[in-house]
Protein backbone atom coordinates (compact mmCIF):
# COMPACT_ATOMS: atom_id res chain seq x y z
CA UNK A 1 0.00 0.00 0.00
CA UNK A 2 1.39 3.33 -0.93
CA UNK A 3 2.57 5.88 1.83
CA UNK A 4 0.85 9.36 1.08
CA UNK A 5 1.68 11.23 4.41
CA UNK A 6 4.09 10.51 6.98
CA UNK A 7 4.64 12.91 10.68
CA UNK A 8 7.75 12.31 12.30
CA UNK A 9 8.65 12.51 15.95
CA UNK A 10 6.38 15.59 16.17
CA UNK A 11 6.54 17.64 18.83
CA UNK A 12 4.07 21.08 19.61
CA UNK A 13 3.92 23.31 22.00
CA UNK A 14 2.25 26.99 23.40
CA UNK A 15 4.50 28.42 25.50
CA UNK A 16 5.63 26.25 28.49
CA UNK A 17 2.51 23.46 27.36
CA UNK A 18 3.40 20.98 25.18
CA UNK A 19 0.19 19.52 23.62
CA UNK A 20 2.52 16.47 22.13
CA UNK A 21 5.82 15.22 21.92
CA UNK A 22 8.09 13.05 19.31
CA UNK A 23 4.31 11.67 17.42
CA UNK A 24 4.37 9.87 14.67
CA UNK A 25 2.01 9.16 12.34
CA UNK A 26 1.65 7.40 8.88
CA UNK A 27 -1.66 7.78 6.50
CA UNK A 28 -1.57 5.36 3.47
CA UNK A 29 -4.04 4.96 0.34
CA UNK A 30 -7.10 4.90 1.22
CA UNK A 31 -6.92 5.19 4.55
CA UNK A 32 -9.71 6.16 6.23
CA UNK A 33 -8.66 7.42 9.67
CA UNK A 34 -10.63 8.24 12.45
CA UNK A 35 -8.96 10.67 15.09
CA UNK A 36 -10.07 11.18 18.53
CA UNK A 37 -8.97 12.42 22.00
CA UNK A 38 -9.25 14.19 24.99
CA UNK A 39 -9.83 18.13 24.27
CA UNK A 40 -6.81 20.09 24.30
CA UNK A 41 -4.71 17.17 23.35
CA UNK A 42 -3.79 18.62 19.92
CA UNK A 43 -5.48 17.12 17.37
CA UNK A 44 -6.70 19.95 15.75
CA UNK A 45 -3.29 21.13 15.69
CA UNK A 46 -1.83 18.07 14.51
CA UNK A 47 -4.25 18.37 11.37
CA UNK A 48 -3.24 21.82 10.81
CA UNK A 49 0.35 20.70 10.47
CA UNK A 50 -0.64 17.95 8.52
CA UNK A 51 -2.44 20.31 6.08
CA UNK A 52 0.88 23.00 6.37
CA UNK A 53 -0.83 25.55 7.84
CA UNK A 54 0.92 25.64 11.11
CA UNK A 55 4.50 24.13 11.74
CA UNK A 56 5.76 21.90 14.56
CA UNK A 57 8.36 22.95 17.15
CA UNK A 58 10.01 19.75 16.37
CA UNK A 59 9.99 16.65 13.91
CA UNK A 60 8.74 16.62 10.26
CA UNK A 61 5.44 15.99 7.93
CA UNK A 62 6.97 13.84 4.65
CA UNK A 63 4.53 13.45 2.11
CA UNK A 64 4.80 11.95 -1.64
CA UNK A 65 5.87 13.54 -4.40
CA UNK A 66 2.88 15.49 -5.73
CA UNK A 67 0.48 15.19 -2.80
CA UNK A 68 -2.84 16.92 -2.91
CA UNK A 69 -4.03 17.32 0.42
CA UNK A 70 -7.77 19.20 1.39
CA UNK A 71 -8.63 20.47 4.50
CA UNK A 72 -11.73 21.33 6.24
CA UNK A 73 -11.98 23.49 9.00
CA UNK A 74 -14.11 22.93 12.06
CA UNK A 75 -15.95 26.85 11.20
CA UNK A 76 -15.41 28.67 7.98
CA UNK A 77 -15.48 32.45 7.72
CA UNK A 78 -19.12 33.76 5.64
CA UNK A 79 -18.61 34.33 2.65
CA UNK A 80 -21.27 36.69 0.46
CA UNK A 81 -20.87 35.35 -2.78
CA UNK A 82 -22.95 32.32 -5.08
CA UNK A 83 -21.68 28.68 -4.84
CA UNK A 84 -20.25 29.14 -8.32
CA UNK A 85 -18.83 32.37 -7.89
CA UNK A 86 -16.83 30.88 -4.91
CA UNK A 87 -15.60 27.90 -6.51
CA UNK A 88 -14.08 29.76 -9.72
CA UNK A 89 -12.63 32.15 -7.46
CA UNK A 90 -11.06 29.36 -6.28
CA UNK A 91 -9.92 27.98 -9.83
CA UNK A 92 -8.64 31.50 -10.52
CA UNK A 93 -5.01 30.01 -11.00
CA UNK A 94 -6.13 26.98 -12.63
CA UNK A 95 -5.08 26.28 -16.35
CA UNK A 96 -7.70 25.01 -17.87
CA UNK A 97 -10.14 27.60 -19.89
CA UNK A 98 -13.33 28.79 -18.75
CA UNK A 99 -15.54 26.36 -20.46
CA UNK A 100 -13.62 23.37 -18.39
CA UNK A 101 -13.44 25.36 -15.09
CA UNK A 102 -17.37 26.20 -14.89
CA UNK A 103 -17.77 22.21 -16.15
CA UNK A 104 -15.66 21.54 -13.38
CA UNK A 105 -17.51 23.68 -10.83
CA UNK A 106 -21.34 22.68 -11.95
CA UNK A 107 -20.39 19.00 -12.00
CA UNK A 108 -18.71 19.63 -8.03
CA UNK A 109 -21.91 21.10 -7.24
CA UNK A 110 -24.43 18.77 -8.41
CA UNK A 111 -22.21 15.98 -6.72
CA UNK A 112 -22.39 17.39 -3.25
CA UNK A 113 -26.48 17.48 -3.57
CA UNK A 114 -26.42 21.30 -4.72
CA UNK A 115 -29.46 22.23 -7.69
CA UNK A 116 -29.15 25.79 -7.90
CA UNK A 117 -25.67 27.04 -8.30
CA UNK A 118 -26.49 30.77 -8.01
CA UNK A 119 -27.64 30.52 -4.06
CA UNK A 120 -25.81 32.95 -1.72
CA UNK A 121 -23.08 31.32 0.71
CA UNK A 122 -23.92 33.11 3.24
CA UNK A 123 -27.71 32.29 3.42
CA UNK A 124 -26.77 27.90 3.75
CA UNK A 125 -27.77 26.21 6.97
CA UNK A 126 -24.52 24.62 8.84
CA UNK A 127 -25.45 21.29 7.01
CA UNK A 128 -25.17 22.85 3.07
CA UNK A 129 -21.95 24.89 4.13
CA UNK A 130 -20.22 22.07 5.08
CA UNK A 131 -20.68 20.05 1.71
CA UNK A 132 -19.93 23.32 -0.01
CA UNK A 133 -16.32 23.63 1.92
CA UNK A 134 -16.16 19.54 0.90
CA UNK A 135 -17.02 20.79 -2.47
CA UNK A 136 -14.11 23.48 -2.67
CA UNK A 137 -11.42 20.30 -1.47
CA UNK A 138 -12.73 18.37 -4.03
CA UNK A 139 -11.74 21.26 -6.59
CA UNK A 140 -8.00 19.88 -5.47
CA UNK A 141 -8.63 16.50 -6.49
CA UNK A 142 -7.24 15.49 -3.06
CA UNK A 143 -5.20 12.19 -2.40
CA UNK A 144 -5.57 12.98 1.08
CA UNK A 145 -8.97 14.90 3.16
CA UNK A 146 -8.40 16.05 6.53
CA UNK A 147 -11.78 17.17 8.38
CA UNK A 148 -11.72 18.70 11.59
CA UNK A 149 -15.27 17.88 13.31
CA UNK A 150 -16.85 17.44 10.11
CA UNK A 151 -20.59 17.20 12.26
CA UNK A 152 -20.63 20.06 14.37
CA UNK A 153 -23.67 21.95 14.08
CA UNK A 154 -24.82 19.58 10.99
CA UNK A 155 -28.35 17.95 11.40
CA UNK A 156 -28.77 14.45 11.80
CA UNK A 157 -29.97 14.54 7.88
CA UNK A 158 -26.26 16.13 6.84
CA UNK A 159 -24.72 13.52 9.30
CA UNK A 160 -26.52 10.74 7.45
CA UNK A 161 -25.47 12.51 3.92
CA UNK A 162 -21.98 12.77 5.27
CA UNK A 163 -21.44 9.06 6.37
CA UNK A 164 -22.34 8.13 3.02
CA UNK A 165 -20.58 10.17 0.93
CA UNK A 166 -17.24 9.30 3.15
CA UNK A 167 -18.39 5.38 3.32
CA UNK A 168 -17.99 5.56 -0.83
CA UNK A 169 -15.09 8.05 -0.91
CA UNK A 170 -12.11 6.99 -3.14
CA UNK A 171 -9.40 9.04 -1.87
CA UNK A 172 -8.14 8.88 1.52
CA UNK A 173 -9.08 10.87 4.53
CA UNK A 174 -8.32 11.54 8.58
CA UNK A 175 -11.68 12.99 10.12
CA UNK A 176 -11.24 14.28 13.86
CA UNK A 177 -14.80 13.58 15.23
CA UNK A 178 -16.71 12.87 18.61
CA UNK A 179 -19.24 11.56 17.32
CA UNK A 180 -18.99 7.63 18.50
CA UNK A 181 -21.76 6.54 15.70
CA UNK A 182 -20.54 8.41 12.75
CA UNK A 183 -16.83 7.11 13.51
CA UNK A 184 -18.05 3.54 13.39
CA UNK A 185 -19.83 3.78 10.03
CA UNK A 186 -17.02 5.80 8.41
CA UNK A 187 -13.50 4.22 9.62
CA UNK A 188 -11.19 1.79 8.36
CA UNK A 189 -8.27 2.76 11.03
CA UNK A 190 -8.35 4.86 14.34
CA UNK A 191 -5.62 6.90 16.54
CA UNK A 192 -6.07 8.49 19.76
CA UNK A 193 -3.43 11.11 21.08
CA UNK A 194 -2.73 11.37 24.27
CA UNK A 195 -0.50 10.63 27.03
CA UNK A 196 -2.01 7.57 28.84
CA UNK A 197 0.16 5.94 25.78
CA UNK A 198 3.80 4.82 25.35
CA UNK A 199 4.44 6.88 22.32
CA UNK A 200 1.66 9.82 23.26
CA UNK A 201 -0.51 8.29 20.73
CA UNK A 202 -2.30 4.74 19.54
CA UNK A 203 -2.80 3.55 16.07
CA UNK A 204 -4.97 0.36 14.94
CA UNK A 205 -5.91 -0.60 11.62
CA UNK A 206 -9.71 -1.06 12.99
CA UNK A 207 -13.07 0.56 12.87
CA UNK A 208 -13.92 2.65 15.56
CA UNK A 209 -15.98 0.32 17.56
CA UNK A 210 -13.25 -2.15 17.57
CA UNK A 211 -10.82 0.00 18.38
CA UNK A 212 -12.88 1.18 21.73
CA UNK A 213 -12.45 -2.76 22.52
CA UNK A 214 -8.92 -3.16 21.67
CA UNK A 215 -7.84 0.24 23.65
CA UNK A 216 -9.65 -0.56 26.85
CA UNK A 217 -7.80 -4.27 26.69
CA UNK A 218 -4.06 -1.96 25.92
CA UNK A 219 -4.97 0.43 29.09
CA UNK A 220 -6.21 -3.09 31.42
CA UNK A 221 -2.67 -4.73 30.37
CA UNK A 222 -0.31 -1.19 30.73
CA UNK A 223 -2.04 -1.13 34.54
CA UNK A 224 -0.89 -4.69 34.86
CA UNK A 225 1.99 -4.15 34.11
CA UNK A 226 2.87 -1.10 36.52
CA UNK A 227 1.75 -3.56 39.50
CA UNK A 228 4.26 -6.16 37.83
CA UNK A 229 6.83 -3.42 37.72
CA UNK A 230 5.71 -1.88 41.53
CA UNK A 231 6.26 -5.06 42.88
CA UNK A 232 10.00 -5.86 40.95
CA UNK A 233 10.58 -2.48 42.00
CA UNK A 234 10.10 -2.64 45.82
CA UNK A 235 12.69 -5.99 45.30
CA UNK A 236 15.21 -3.72 44.00
CA UNK A 237 15.01 -1.04 46.54
CA UNK A 238 15.20 -3.40 49.63
CA UNK A 239 18.23 -5.05 47.67
CA UNK A 240 19.86 -1.47 46.97
CA UNK A 241 19.49 -0.68 50.72
CA UNK A 242 20.15 -4.11 52.28
CA UNK A 243 23.25 -5.02 50.73
CA UNK A 244 25.70 -2.24 50.33
CA UNK A 245 28.74 -4.54 50.74
CA UNK A 246 27.57 -6.42 47.94
CA UNK A 247 27.76 -3.74 45.89
CA UNK A 248 30.67 -4.21 43.88
CA UNK A 249 31.74 -3.71 40.23
CA UNK A 250 30.09 -7.39 39.83
CA UNK A 251 26.40 -5.51 40.67
CA UNK A 252 26.90 -2.84 38.41
CA UNK A 253 24.85 -3.62 35.91
CA UNK A 254 21.93 -4.62 38.28
CA UNK A 255 22.09 -1.22 39.71
CA UNK A 256 21.94 0.24 36.21
CA UNK A 257 19.17 -2.17 35.80
CA UNK A 258 17.43 -1.22 38.79
CA UNK A 259 17.33 2.77 37.90
CA UNK A 260 15.72 1.90 34.38
CA UNK A 261 13.20 -0.12 35.95
CA UNK A 262 12.09 2.93 38.15
CA UNK A 263 12.30 5.11 35.49
CA UNK A 264 9.70 3.09 33.09
CA UNK A 265 7.45 2.43 36.67
CA UNK A 266 7.93 6.15 36.85
CA UNK A 267 6.63 6.84 33.08
CA UNK A 268 3.69 4.10 33.30
CA UNK A 269 2.74 5.60 36.43
CA UNK A 270 1.81 8.80 34.78
CA UNK A 271 0.54 7.29 31.68
CA UNK A 272 -1.89 5.64 33.97
CA UNK A 273 -3.17 8.51 36.30
CA UNK A 274 -6.45 8.91 34.82
CA UNK A 275 -7.44 12.61 34.52
CA UNK A 276 -12.14 12.52 34.05
CA UNK A 277 -14.23 15.45 34.29
CA UNK A 278 -16.54 15.16 37.57
CA UNK A 279 -20.12 16.24 36.02
CA UNK A 280 -22.64 16.16 38.76
CA UNK A 281 -26.12 18.86 38.27
CA UNK A 282 -27.37 20.84 40.94
CA UNK A 283 -31.01 19.38 41.31
CA UNK A 284 -33.65 20.54 43.34
CA UNK A 285 -35.76 19.09 46.31
CA UNK A 286 -38.59 19.39 44.36
CA UNK A 287 -41.27 17.03 45.01
CA UNK A 288 -44.09 18.36 42.13
CA UNK A 289 -45.05 15.79 39.45
CA UNK A 290 -45.72 18.27 36.66
CA UNK A 291 -43.11 20.22 36.42
CA UNK A 292 -44.00 22.07 33.17
CA UNK A 293 -47.68 21.67 30.60
CA UNK A 294 -47.75 23.29 27.18
CA UNK A 295 -50.59 23.53 25.01
CA UNK A 296 -51.54 24.06 21.49
CA UNK A 297 -47.99 25.97 21.52
CA UNK A 298 -47.44 27.12 17.61
CA UNK A 299 -44.51 29.74 16.37
CA UNK A 300 -44.06 30.97 13.01
CA UNK A 301 -40.58 32.40 11.37
CA UNK A 302 -41.66 35.01 8.67
CA UNK A 303 -44.28 33.29 6.69
CA UNK A 304 -42.75 29.65 7.22
CA UNK A 305 -44.95 27.71 10.42
CA UNK A 306 -42.59 25.92 12.15
CA UNK A 307 -44.64 23.91 14.42
CA UNK A 308 -48.65 24.32 15.81
CA UNK A 309 -50.86 22.30 18.13
CA UNK A 310 -47.83 21.45 20.43
CA UNK A 311 -49.05 19.90 23.28
CA UNK A 312 -47.03 17.83 26.18
CA UNK A 313 -45.82 17.71 29.82
CA UNK A 314 -42.48 17.25 31.94
CA UNK A 315 -42.51 15.63 35.07
CA UNK A 316 -39.49 14.64 37.19
CA UNK A 317 -37.52 11.91 34.86
CA UNK A 318 -38.62 13.40 31.36
CA UNK A 319 -36.01 13.46 28.73
CA UNK A 320 -37.43 14.55 25.60
CA UNK A 321 -35.07 14.27 22.83
CA UNK A 322 -35.72 17.04 20.19
CA UNK A 323 -35.29 15.95 16.79
CA UNK A 324 -35.35 17.73 13.17
CA UNK A 325 -33.32 19.29 10.20
CA UNK A 326 -31.94 22.64 10.76
CA UNK A 327 -34.07 25.29 11.00
CA UNK A 328 -37.57 23.51 11.63
CA UNK A 329 -37.79 25.20 15.22
CA UNK A 330 -35.82 23.18 17.57
CA UNK A 331 -34.02 26.06 19.35
CA UNK A 332 -37.07 27.83 18.90
CA UNK A 333 -39.04 25.98 21.24
CA UNK A 334 -35.75 25.68 24.05
CA UNK A 335 -35.87 29.60 23.71
CA UNK A 336 -39.93 29.48 24.63
CA UNK A 337 -39.73 27.23 27.26
CA UNK A 338 -37.05 29.44 28.62
CA UNK A 339 -38.96 32.07 28.54
CA UNK A 340 -36.90 34.52 25.93
CA UNK A 341 -39.57 34.18 23.27
CA UNK A 342 -43.31 34.15 22.98
CA UNK A 343 -45.18 31.51 21.45
CA UNK A 344 -47.91 33.03 18.49
CA UNK A 345 -50.42 31.07 19.99
CA UNK A 346 -50.41 28.27 23.36
CA UNK A 347 -49.86 28.86 26.97
CA UNK A 348 -47.17 27.31 29.12
CA UNK A 349 -47.83 26.81 32.40
CA UNK A 350 -44.59 26.03 35.01
CA UNK A 351 -44.27 24.61 38.45
CA UNK A 352 -44.04 27.41 41.26
CA UNK A 353 -40.27 28.70 41.47
CA UNK A 354 -39.29 26.24 38.72
CA UNK A 355 -35.78 26.27 38.18
CA UNK A 356 -34.46 26.05 34.67
CA UNK A 357 -31.07 25.69 33.31
CA UNK A 358 -30.40 26.22 29.61
CA UNK A 359 -27.03 25.42 28.10
CA UNK A 360 -27.01 27.40 25.29
CA UNK A 361 -25.64 26.22 21.77
CA UNK A 362 -23.96 29.61 20.47
CA UNK A 363 -22.51 29.75 24.06
CA UNK A 364 -23.35 33.19 24.16
CA UNK A 365 -23.93 32.75 28.24
CA UNK A 366 -19.84 33.28 28.86
CA UNK A 367 -18.77 36.21 29.84
CA UNK A 368 -16.80 37.80 27.15
CA UNK A 369 -12.98 39.81 27.91
CA UNK A 370 -13.10 37.62 31.42
CA UNK A 371 -11.13 34.53 32.35
CA UNK A 372 -11.60 30.84 34.21
CA UNK A 373 -11.47 32.55 37.06
CA UNK A 374 -14.30 35.87 36.84
CA UNK A 375 -15.96 33.07 34.56
CA UNK A 376 -16.63 30.59 37.32
CA UNK A 377 -16.26 33.07 40.59
CA UNK A 378 -17.71 36.45 39.83
CA UNK A 379 -17.39 37.92 43.35
CA UNK A 380 -14.46 36.42 45.52
CA UNK A 381 -12.39 33.03 45.24
CA UNK A 382 -14.90 30.86 46.08
CA UNK A 383 -17.91 28.84 44.56
CA UNK A 384 -21.46 27.68 45.80
CA UNK A 385 -22.12 24.09 44.95
CA UNK A 386 -24.59 22.25 46.82
CA UNK A 387 -24.56 24.24 49.99
CA UNK A 388 -20.98 23.87 50.41
CA UNK A 389 -18.32 26.59 49.57
CA UNK A 390 -15.70 25.25 47.04
CA UNK A 391 -12.31 27.28 46.06
CA UNK A 392 -12.56 28.35 42.16
CA UNK A 393 -8.85 26.39 41.69
CA UNK A 394 -10.48 23.15 42.67
CA UNK A 395 -13.84 23.42 41.01
CA UNK A 396 -11.96 24.56 37.84
CA UNK A 397 -9.55 21.51 38.38
CA UNK A 398 -12.96 19.37 38.16
CA UNK A 399 -13.14 19.72 34.67
CA UNK A 400 -9.65 19.57 33.70
CA UNK A 401 -8.14 22.99 33.87
CA UNK A 402 -5.48 23.16 35.79
CA UNK A 403 -4.40 25.35 38.38
CA UNK A 404 -1.81 27.27 36.09
CA UNK A 405 -4.76 28.38 33.37
CA UNK A 406 -6.98 29.73 36.15
CA UNK A 407 -6.59 32.95 34.85
CA UNK A 408 -6.18 32.27 30.65
CA UNK A 409 -8.92 34.53 29.17
CA UNK A 410 -11.92 32.77 27.56
CA UNK A 411 -11.31 33.62 24.18
CA UNK A 412 -8.03 31.66 23.92
CA UNK A 413 -9.66 28.74 24.72
CA UNK A 414 -10.84 25.57 22.70
CA UNK A 415 -14.46 25.11 21.77
CA UNK A 416 -14.03 21.81 23.98
CA UNK A 417 -12.78 23.64 26.79
CA UNK A 418 -15.22 26.31 26.04
CA UNK A 419 -18.56 23.60 26.49
CA UNK A 420 -16.55 22.27 29.40
CA UNK A 421 -15.92 25.93 31.32
CA UNK A 422 -20.31 26.37 30.46
CA UNK A 423 -21.57 23.17 31.96
CA UNK A 424 -18.99 24.21 34.88
CA UNK A 425 -21.04 27.27 35.23
CA UNK A 426 -24.41 25.66 34.35
CA UNK A 427 -23.26 23.08 37.35
CA UNK A 428 -23.28 25.94 39.94
CA UNK A 429 -27.03 26.79 39.29
CA UNK A 430 -30.10 24.08 41.05
CA UNK A 431 -32.25 22.90 38.44
CA UNK A 432 -35.46 20.97 37.82
CA UNK A 433 -35.42 21.30 34.03
CA UNK A 434 -32.25 21.63 31.86
CA UNK A 435 -32.38 22.89 28.68
CA UNK A 436 -29.64 21.63 26.34
CA UNK A 437 -28.87 22.29 22.89
CA UNK A 438 -25.92 20.89 21.12
CA UNK A 439 -24.16 20.12 24.60
CA UNK A 440 -21.88 17.75 22.75
CA UNK A 441 -20.30 19.70 20.24
CA UNK A 442 -17.21 19.97 20.55
CA UNK A 443 -16.43 17.47 24.19
CA UNK A 444 -14.00 14.73 23.81
CA UNK A 445 -15.25 10.92 23.97
CA UNK A 446 -14.56 10.88 27.72
CA UNK A 447 -16.43 13.90 28.69
CA UNK A 448 -19.46 12.46 26.36
CA UNK A 449 -19.70 9.13 28.59
CA UNK A 450 -19.87 10.97 32.04
CA UNK A 451 -22.28 13.77 30.66
CA UNK A 452 -24.56 10.79 29.92
CA UNK A 453 -23.64 9.05 32.90
CA UNK A 454 -24.83 12.68 34.84
CA UNK A 455 -28.01 13.01 32.94
CA UNK A 456 -28.95 9.74 33.35
CA UNK A 457 -28.93 10.43 37.41
CA UNK A 458 -30.17 13.62 37.05
CA UNK A 459 -33.79 13.74 38.51
CA UNK A 460 -35.74 16.63 37.29
CA UNK A 461 -36.59 17.29 33.48
CA UNK A 462 -34.31 17.19 30.38
CA UNK A 463 -35.38 18.51 27.09
CA UNK A 464 -31.94 17.63 24.61
CA UNK A 465 -30.63 18.81 20.88
CA UNK A 466 -28.15 16.82 19.93
CA UNK A 467 -27.24 14.97 16.94
CA UNK A 468 -24.99 12.45 18.69
CA UNK A 469 -27.10 9.34 17.96
CA UNK A 470 -25.17 7.19 20.73
CA UNK A 471 -26.55 10.07 23.40
CA UNK A 472 -30.15 10.07 22.15
CA UNK A 473 -30.56 6.60 22.46
CA UNK A 474 -29.25 6.66 25.28
CA UNK A 475 -30.73 9.25 27.21
CA UNK A 476 -34.11 9.95 26.09
CA UNK A 477 -37.31 8.26 27.03
CA UNK A 478 -39.30 10.38 24.50
CA UNK A 479 -38.82 12.01 20.81
CA UNK A 480 -40.39 14.89 19.11
CA UNK A 481 -39.83 15.38 15.77
CA UNK A 482 -39.96 18.64 14.03
CA UNK A 483 -40.05 19.65 10.35
CA UNK A 484 -42.47 16.68 9.08
CA UNK A 485 -45.45 19.23 8.16
CA UNK A 486 -46.75 21.23 10.72
CA UNK A 487 -47.92 18.64 13.49
CA UNK A 488 -45.31 17.46 15.72
CA UNK A 489 -44.70 13.84 16.10
CA UNK A 490 -44.13 11.91 18.86
CA UNK A 491 -41.49 8.54 19.63
CA UNK A 492 -41.34 6.67 22.36
CA UNK A 493 -37.35 5.76 21.43
CA UNK A 494 -34.69 7.16 18.90
CA UNK A 495 -34.95 2.97 17.65
CA UNK A 496 -38.71 3.90 17.00
CA UNK A 497 -37.55 6.89 15.30
CA UNK A 498 -36.04 5.16 12.62
CA UNK A 499 -38.04 2.19 12.16
CA UNK A 500 -40.44 5.46 11.17
CA UNK A 501 -38.38 6.83 8.89
CA UNK A 502 -37.58 3.30 6.69
CA UNK A 503 -40.85 3.38 6.72
CA UNK A 504 -41.07 6.62 5.20
CA UNK A 505 -38.40 5.88 3.05
CA UNK A 506 -39.67 4.68 -0.38
CA UNK A 507 -37.72 1.11 0.38
CA UNK A 508 -36.27 0.11 -3.26
CA UNK A 509 -35.47 -3.37 -2.04
CA UNK A 510 -38.18 -4.41 0.05
CA UNK A 511 -38.57 -8.42 -0.23
CA UNK A 512 -40.79 -10.03 -2.67
CA UNK A 513 -42.85 -12.22 -0.01
CA UNK A 514 -43.33 -8.59 2.39
CA UNK A 515 -44.83 -6.47 -0.68
CA UNK A 516 -47.43 -9.81 -1.43
CA UNK A 517 -48.29 -10.06 2.13
CA UNK A 518 -49.34 -6.40 2.02
CA UNK A 519 -51.34 -6.11 -0.90
CA UNK A 520 -53.66 -8.54 -2.87
CA UNK A 521 -51.88 -11.47 -5.49
CA UNK A 522 -51.83 -9.19 -9.03
CA UNK A 523 -52.50 -11.03 -12.35
CA UNK A 524 -49.60 -10.12 -14.54
CA UNK A 525 -48.31 -12.24 -17.64
CA UNK A 526 -45.61 -14.77 -18.23
CA UNK A 527 -44.06 -11.92 -20.29
CA UNK A 528 -44.48 -8.94 -17.30
CA UNK A 529 -43.34 -11.44 -15.00
CA UNK A 530 -39.99 -12.14 -16.91
CA UNK A 531 -39.76 -8.09 -17.17
CA UNK A 532 -39.75 -7.49 -13.68
CA UNK A 533 -37.71 -10.53 -12.63
CA UNK A 534 -34.91 -8.35 -15.70
CA UNK A 535 -35.45 -5.16 -13.88
CA UNK A 536 -34.43 -6.15 -10.50
CA UNK A 537 -31.40 -7.88 -12.07
CA UNK A 538 -30.61 -4.87 -14.21
CA UNK A 539 -31.19 -1.93 -11.29
CA UNK A 540 -28.52 -3.03 -9.11
CA UNK A 541 -26.29 -3.45 -12.13
CA UNK A 542 -26.98 0.27 -12.96
CA UNK A 543 -26.10 1.33 -9.47
CA UNK A 544 -23.12 -0.41 -9.67
CA UNK A 545 -22.42 1.87 -13.02
CA UNK A 546 -23.23 4.95 -11.61
CA UNK A 547 -21.04 4.38 -8.18
CA UNK A 548 -17.97 3.89 -10.91
CA UNK A 549 -18.83 6.77 -12.79
CA UNK A 550 -18.85 8.48 -9.95
CA UNK A 551 -15.52 7.54 -8.56
CA UNK A 552 -13.92 8.27 -11.80
CA UNK A 553 -15.42 11.97 -11.90
CA UNK A 554 -13.73 13.06 -9.02
CA UNK A 555 -10.30 12.17 -10.55
CA UNK A 556 -11.04 12.36 -14.25
CA UNK A 557 -8.99 14.20 -17.15
CA UNK A 558 -10.76 17.56 -18.19
CA UNK A 559 -11.28 16.42 -21.31
CA UNK A 560 -13.02 13.70 -20.14
CA UNK A 561 -15.48 15.63 -17.78
CA UNK A 562 -18.27 16.27 -20.16
CA UNK A 563 -18.05 12.62 -21.32
CA UNK A 564 -18.50 11.25 -17.94
CA UNK A 565 -21.65 13.30 -17.35
CA UNK A 566 -23.09 12.93 -20.37
CA UNK A 567 -22.73 9.34 -19.43
CA UNK A 568 -23.80 9.84 -15.80
CA UNK A 569 -27.19 11.44 -16.95
CA UNK A 570 -27.94 8.28 -19.32
CA UNK A 571 -27.20 5.92 -16.61
CA UNK A 572 -29.40 7.84 -14.20
CA UNK A 573 -32.18 8.33 -16.31
CA UNK A 574 -32.00 4.50 -17.57
CA UNK A 575 -31.94 3.72 -14.00
CA UNK A 576 -35.24 6.13 -13.02
CA UNK A 577 -36.87 4.40 -15.90
CA UNK A 578 -36.56 1.07 -14.80
CA UNK A 579 -37.55 2.01 -11.46
CA UNK A 580 -40.64 3.37 -12.81
CA UNK A 581 -41.81 0.55 -14.39
CA UNK A 582 -40.73 -1.44 -12.22
CA UNK A 583 -43.35 0.11 -10.34
CA UNK A 584 -45.76 0.35 -12.46
CA UNK A 585 -45.37 -3.78 -12.93
CA UNK A 586 -45.56 -4.17 -9.48
CA UNK A 587 -48.82 -2.20 -8.78
CA UNK A 588 -51.00 -4.18 -11.35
Amino acid sequence: MTLLLQCKDITKSYGARTLFHSVSLSIFERCKLGFIGVNGSGKSTLLKIMAGLESANEGEVVGRRGLKVGYVAQDSPPLHATLKEILLGDLVSDPRDDYEKELLVEVSLKKMGFEQLDVLADTLSGGWRKRLEIARQLLKEPDLLLLDEPTNHLDLESILWLEKFLSLASFAFVVVSHDRSFLSKVTTNTAELGSCFPEGIFYLDVPYDRFVEMRTDFLEGQKQREGSLRSKARREEEWLRSNPKARTTKSTARIQEAGELLKELSAIKERNREKRVSIEFFASERETQKLLTAHNLSFSHGPKLLFEKLDFVLSPGSRLGLMGLNGTGKTTLLKILAGELKPMQGTLKYADDLKIVYFDQERFRLPQNSTIRTALATHGDYVHYQGREIHVVGWAQRFLFPSSLIDMPIDKLSGGERARLLIARLMLQPADLLLLDEPTNDLDIPTLEILEESLLEFPGAIILITHDRTMLSRITNQLLELGRGSKPHFYSSFAQWEEKKIELRVDKREPEEKREKEKPKAKRSWKEQKEIEELEKKIPELELTLKELHEELSSADPQLLHQLCTQVDKAQAELESCYARWHELLEK
